[in-house]
């Protein structure tokens, strides 16, 4: 199977790893490229077959190995790894590179509730100082004099601005956006489908019918094509006896060409747009959550959920208008009951209009918020910092986080934006400026 490359990626990478090796009179060259864009777009995949191509060996490092239940051996292994690819290029004369996929999944931090552990800590500065001294990576606890050769790191994630922010900077790290475009997708979707004989037009056709889906979606579409072939091999075989046929078997099963025609191609493809779309309808963790803190609520407040909470003398306040003052359990008026019952009025108070509009449009849209923020001086790098993500298709509980963050960073500026299925931001606005 003939894969394609696509140029723009082939030159980016091919550019930083050769510079890397290159001794040039007065230039620092970068050596970390950071390869970010949507998921499921191949970055990975088409570093592969760039390394292939380059005859490049690449160390790889997962994101999960980025922490660890003991301190420190995150930030060691990350110097082993280092040392690892750069003997093979001085014992061997080839090529090397050290590959860490997914960095902002381990070492990054999605909202407020991601943990920043002394691993995630030691990592940064680790890849940090191996960044500014690159020929000069000890191993703890040992000291070798002898110089090692720049060693060319390549990192790929989804959102770099998780990561903690002196790592990305320039001087350190340069960035590639992958994001594939028409030409950069029908010469990706065939080269997947090259040994399967559909011609150029019936790719375009492919490719507009799932606009808007990944490079993933059309490789797994290939793979589900042959399930049907699957399943009567397995039903041929038996259930019961299909694991002896397969699980240490020398014995080679070979399968005639499925059904590639468009038709089927496309039948195939709805079937999993469709389970796409259940799993962003169903929502169960979001309806979960929401009755554990109805839950927690009628607890604190005494009452069921659904039915109004009752007054300091035990009678339950049927009138739960704006003009109802729950008592707490002294007889005086109770402000956290009065907030739970009237949100809009009590939390909307100090925000803008333009503000609550957009929140309320996200929330019922389904849309996850997040929320960053940014002091004046990193604001003209795009340092932007979480300030957030709120989760809850709840407007009042929205309102309420949005106002603690604007009330915690006062002066700097913040903004507000949405997260659609794709991992995408949408309607993206700065709500708050210093000035």
């Amino acid at each position: 199977m003939t894969y394609y490359i696509a140029p723009r990626f082939l030159n980016k990478l091919a550019v930083h790893i050769t510079k890397n090796f290159l001794d040039l009179p007065g230039i620092n060259a970068p050596l970390i490229l950071g390869i970010h864009g949507h998921k499921g777009e191949g970055k990975s995949f088409q570093c592969e077959l760039v390394f292939q191509r380059m005859k490049v060996q690449a160390i790889h490092l997962s994101a999960g190995e980025l922490e660890s239940p003991d301190a420190g051996d995150p930030s060691r292994l990350v110097r082993f790894r280092y040392r690892e690819a750069a003997d093979i290029i001085t014992k061997h004369g080839k090529l090397a590179v050290l590959m860490i996929n997914d960095i902002d999944a381990g070492a990054g931090r999605v909202d407020s509730g991601t943990q920043y552990t002394v691993n995630t800590q030691l990592v940064n500065a680790t890849l940090m100082n191996i960044a500014d001294n690159p020929t000069n990576v000890q191993l703890p606890g040992s000291y070798d004099s002898e110089p090692l050769p720049r060693v060319p790191i390549i990192v790929t994630g989804n959102d770099f601005g998780t990561l903690y922010a002196p790592l990305v900077r320039d001087g350190r790290m340069d960035k590639f956006y992958w994001e594939p475009n028409r030409e950069d997708r029908l010469e990706i979707v065939n080269g997947i489908f090259t040994p399967d004989g559909l011609n150029r037009q019936q790719i375009e056709q492919l490719v507009s019918k799932f606009e808007g889906q990944s490079i993933d979606f059309f490789s797994a579409l290939r793979a589900s094509i042959y399930d049907e072939q699957i399943l009567a091999f397995i039903e041929q075989t038996g259930f019961d006896k299909i694991g002896l046929k397969v699980a240490n078997s020398t014995e080679k099963h070979s399968f005639i060409k499925p059904d590639f025609r468009l038709e089927h191609l496309i039948e195939k493809g709805e079937q999993m747009v469709k389970e796409q779309q259940h799993i962003q309808e169903l929502r169960l963790v979001a309806a979960y959550n929401r009755s554990l803190a109805e839950s927690h609520t009628a607890q604190r407040y005494g009452f069921m959920p659904g039915q109004p909470p009752a007054s300091g003398n035990g009678i339950r306040q049927e009138n739960s208008g704006f003009n109802a003052q729950p008592t707490a359990s002294n007889g005086s008026p109770s402000v956290e009951v009065s907030r739970l019952q009237n949100p809009p009025q009590s939390a909307t108070a100090t925000l803008d209009l333009d503000a609550v509009k957009q929140i309320r449009q996200l929330v019922s849209q389904g849309y996850p918020i997040g929320i960053e923020h940014v002091d004046r001086r990193r604001f003209r790098t795009g340092s932007w910092q979480s300030c957030g993500c709120i989760q809850t298709g709840n407007e009042s509980e929205a309102i309420a986080s949005l106002e603690s963050c604007l009330a915690n960073y006062a002066g700097e500026y913040v903004r507000l934006f949405g997260i659609d299925a794709n991992k995408r931001r949408v309607m993206e606005t700065i709500i708050q400026r210093p000035d």
